[in-house]
């Protein structure tokens, strides 16, 4: 679902309860360009955690393939 941000101008907040009703999330258009996403908290908290738990399980491969760094300033360096 894609909305303009004049919409949202003239629906007010009502505007997202509407449609939130009948999708996941809802892409707000500015100028006409797709520019932001408004979803329910509980689903971008699923979101948010997926990519924790997939960075986390990234992190642990660098561990268990010791792609790590134990010298703070070699690893400032690197960054």
């Amino acid at each position: 679902m894609v909305i303009t941000a004049n919409e949202i101008e003239k629906d007010g907040i009502s505007i997202f309860e509407k449609f939130l009703d009948k999708c996941d999330e809802i892409v707000i258009s500015l100028k006409g360009k797709k520019k932001y996403v408004v979803m329910d908290i509980d689903r971008y908290k699923e979101l948010r955690s997926k990519e924790l738990d997939a960075k986390y399980l990234d992190i642990m491969e660098d561990i268990k393939n010791g792609d790590f760094h134990t010298d703070i300033e070699k690893h400032l360096k690197e960054i």
